[in-house]
């Protein structure tokens, strides 16, 4: 359990703290998700979830606390009430409604193993189920409400930390101070989202000075510099391709050093298009290359076909270390722009609504 989901707890339920968590599946399933908070979970800020169940707990504490026989009559609040309240929150202008429709009830019963709905829908009509709002006879949705806004204050306060850094970096005119502390974001516990673009913007800025010459004919041949484009946000689904190159079209897959068995899947969803992986790692290039090289093997079990077709796929090797090296060759102009394009895009991570224009 959270500390602060304990504390809580033991603020409206004294005495009884660790046996209210202990039958209350509703408190369980938000304690579960509230893993964003910690500066290297791989969890998901899980917005979307929470607001959806915030949304319906904020009118019904209004409307029905500690009154479950008039609730037991309640149809449900209407959708749009719903969805206009929680696009107002900190982070939701952006989230759509699919957590109220199906998202909430699938991930639920499969985090605390029921077979009962959180959300009751009927029609274009929401509310919580009754049976997770009331453990032994105390009506605990105040605390469940208390939960999610602690964990949300706590989500901010960390949101912000990079942003608070990023303007202390841009406030330095130290050019070589400034590489310092960028690359210092740069390590193998960096949170995924971050570590994605970061390393987005330094590629961008590495690639940007390396040109091609291209043309349908040979009068037609001009010169065009490589330009890098983000497909998404980071927990998009973009079909394995974080990053595309123009004008040669080259893929590039942010990912973790641990799961090979995931470097494979992502080349299957682009059929063995050539994928260059930007890897959270600090180990060297040349031991990764070997130690995917060794994956395939035992993954082909010795069948040349699958090998030379998962070998083509990996295009280039790219991790922590290149990242640092190019940066260092980035001159002034290039480096204030990459602390520019992190707070933009942060920003846009964030739903946050004062990001402007790149």
């Amino acid at each position: 359990m959270e500390s602060f989901v304990q504390e809580i707890l033991e603020k409206h339920f004294p005495g009884q703290a660790q046996q209210i968590y202990t039958e209350s599946l509703l408190i369980q399933y938000l304690d579960k998700k509230s893993g964003a908070i910690h500066g290297t979970a791989k969890t998901r800020r899980s917005l979307a979830n929470y607001y959806a169940i915030y949304s319906i707990l904020n009118f019904y504490v209004e409307d029905f606390f500690n009154n479950p026989n008039e609730y037991k009559k309640f149809e449900g609040y209407e959708y749009t009430k719903l969805f206009a309240f929680y696009r107002g929150l900190y982070g939701g202008s952006r989230l759509q409604n699919h957590a109220l429709n199906s998202r909430v009830n699938g991930e639920f019963r499969n985090k605390v193993h029921t077979d009962k709905d959180l959300i009751i829908i009927n029609g274009g009509k929401y509310a919580l189920h009754i049976d997770f709002l009331y453990i032994r006879g105390q009506d605990i949705s105040r605390a469940a409400k208390e939960i999610i806004e602690k964990y949300v204050s706590l989500l901010m306060k960390k949101d912000h930390t990079l942003l608070t850094v990023l303007a202390s970096i841009g406030q330095s005119a130290n050019i070589d101070e400034k590489k310092l502390q960028i690359s210092s974001l740069l390590t193998e516990d960096s949170e995924a989202r971050i570590f994605e673009i970061i390393s987005f913007a330094i590629l961008k800025h590495h690639y940007k000075t390396q040109k091609i010459y291209i043309g349908l004919t040979a009068e037609e041949i001009h010169e065009e510099y490589m330009q890098l484009f983000k497909t998404g946000r980071t927990n998009a689904n973009d079909g394995g391709i974080d990053f595309v190159m123009r004008p040669i079209g080259r893929f590039f897959q942010v990912t973790e050093i641990d799961n090979y068995d995931k470097y494979l899947l992502d080349v299957d969803k682009v059929l063995h298009f050539p994928i260059s992986f930007v890897i959270k790692t600090l180990k060297s290039k040349q031991l990764v290359e070997q130690e995917v090289e060794q994956y395939i093997e035992t993954k082909s079990g010795g069948m040349v076909v699958i090998k030379e077709q998962y070998k083509k796929a990996f295009e280039e090797i790219i991790t922590i270390n290149e990242m640092k090296d190019w940066l260092l060759q980035l001159d002034e102009q290039s480096i204030n722009l990459i602390i520019s394009d992190i707070d933009f895009y942060y920003k846009m991570e964030l739903n946050l609504e004062d990001f402007g224009g790149e």
